[in-house]
């Protein structure tokens, strides 16, 4: 109630515009904000309202034609308020509930559907899991919040997502209905379908479906409707494209093909004068980590860089695993040169505090991170990611190897949780381990550091005496913000991470 309180104070009464009411009665119900025995108060399109009552917490924001979303929160679960409004309409007979993408973490706007767990048709029970979408931080499972059965699935793998849109609806009885829902829904039901009455062009859609429309040329107000009150879906727009030779009927599956998780589009064909063969053209959009990708690197492109390259002699660092390696008794550790590497990096950084920091280009303040929490840029199927290894100042070798597969392993079956790819305070890049002798990678902002690690390979090195011998040598490339970093702490700070590689028994002098 405390953001309401303040609004209440500082918002001045005008009438016409959006509005803002407290909800005092004892009855159950949201829908109170619509009376008008409450004075309207002027609210900007970010202010929430809370209204709380002895069972559960509205949340309500509204403007002049329309509340846009209601949570409510029924001991710790919560239920968007297309999923609620529905609720209702199932309790009253018509037993369909409307089941959205709701709001998966902060800032996500939009979700790529990846696979159903689930077909029309199958019997869900409460909590199973429906569908796996992925954003652009993390791939997340979504859940049932009731038990019934799937009647429709509104969108295929590989489909874009608005957060608020229906994934699918589901036939519930009022059995299966939370109680406390049951007993708050009654005028929720026809607050929403007072609302639902306004809406733009004669047609009740939303903006994503209208978008759509509009993409294949077509008058919205053609397609007949099949959703509630007559709304009109994707799905409706996507059978009346289909109808008038538009597109081809789309195939449902339960996951995206190999192309559609690329986000091929469509293709253009060309043909050879010479040999008469088809090339053809093929858009792909990006989607998930690629998109991230794109957003990151074009902030990491405007900052000044500064790269530091060094040869670091590794013989000493190959014999070290391959004796962790000989007596091995673990079957499910392998051991690598990276988690030698990233302990080595974090007892260096000890002693260089600036190179595990970040950098508030607004306030022009550097923060010194306590924790060394390294990020391995990986390569997989889905795009580039970067899982962060936390506290490697607090680990042993072994713990680090276990952790670094544990994240490979996530990494690869695209599973990785947003908690486990945020929060790093360096980076690594190992492009040694798909080829090339060194990289210049961008910076992971707002980390003032990353280093690209190149193969190691044997080369010849001369002696005081012209003899030659072998030497494993491999190549770093220390991408530095130069706005925090000089060549001078760059270079010191790489002097020290190489002498524990090339010595990695002075390792032992730091160990706690």
């Amino acid at each position: 109630m405390m953001i309401a309180r303040r609004l209440w104070h500082k918002r001045a009464l005008v009438n016409g515009g959006p509005w803002l009411c407290t909800y005092t009665s004892s009855a159950p119900s949201p829908a109170a904000v619509h009376s008008s025995h409450h004075s309207p108060f002027r609210v900007s399109s970010s202010d929430l309202v809370a209204f709380s009552t002895a069972a559960s917490t509205w949340f309500c924001l509204a403007d002049q034609v329309s509340i846009r979303r209601i949570a409510c929160n029924v001991n710790g679960r919560w239920f968007s308020s297309e999923a609620v409004a529905d609720v209702a309409a199932a309790v009253n007979g018509n037993g369909i509930v409307d089941v959205p993408l709701a709001q998966t973490g902060e800032g996500i706007a939009e979700c790529e559907l990846l696979k159903w767990f689930v077909q029309e048709g199958d019997q869900v029970d409460e909590f199973q899991p429906l569908c796996e979408v992925q954003s652009d931080k993390a791939t997340i499972e979504i859940t049932s919040r009731y038990q019934g059965k799937v009647s429709q699935l509104l969108y295929i793998p590989g489909d874009i997502v608005k957060v608020g849109e229906i994934l699918l609806k589901m036939a519930v009885k009022e059995s299966h209905v939370p109680k406390q829902i049951f007993e708050n829904l009654e005028i929720t039901k026809s607050l929403d379908s007072e609302l639902n009455t306004h809406n733009i062009g004669g047609v009740l859609s939303t903006p994503p479906v209208r978008s759509l429309a509009k993409q294949y040329d077509i008058d919205i107000n053609e397609v007949s409707g099949t959703g509630k009150d007559g709304r009109v879906l994707r799905e409706d727009v996507r059978k009346y494209a289909a109808q008038k030779g538009i597109v081809e009927v789309p195939s449902a599956s339960l996951s995206a093909s190999p192309e559609k998780a690329l986000g091929r589009k469509e293709t253009c064909a060309h043909t050879s004068a010479e040999s008469g063969w088809n090339y053809e053209d093929t858009t792909v959009t990006l989607r998930g980590f690629q998109r991230r990708m794109v957003t990151s690197m074009s902030m990491a492109a405007k900052v000044p860089h500064f790269h530091y390259v060094e040869d670091i002699k590794c013989d000493a660092l190959v014999e070290l695993k391959n004796s962790f390696q000989s007596n091995n008794t673990d079957s499910n550790v392998k051991h690598t040169f990276l988690p030698l590497l990233i302990k080595t990096l974090s007892v260096a950084m000890s002693k260089y505090p600036l190179m595990n920091s970040s950098f508030n280009e607004e306030s022009l303040e550097v923060i010194l991170k306590g924790s060394h929490n390294i990020g391995i840029a990986m390569a997989t199927p889905y795009g580039l990611v970067v899982p962060i290894i936390k506290n490697v100042q607090s680990l042993s070798i072994l713990e680090i190897t276990k952790e670094l597969s544990r994240l490979q392993q996530l990494a690869l079956e695209n599973k990785l949780k947003p908690e486990e790819i945020s929060g790093g305070t360096i980076t690594l890049s190992n492009i040694g381990a798909i080829g090339g002798k060194y990289g210049s990678p961008l910076l992971n902002l707002p980390e003032v550091a990353i280093i690209a690690i190149g193969r190691i390979q044997k080369v010849p090195r001369f002696a005081d005496d012209g003899g030659v011998y072998p030497v494993s040598v491999m190549t770093v490339n220390i991408g530095a913000d130069h706005r925090v970093l000089d060549g001078a702490t760059v270079a010191r700070f790489c002097n020290e991470w190489k002498q524990y590689i090339e010595n990695p028994e002075l390792l032992m002098l730091r160990m706690r």
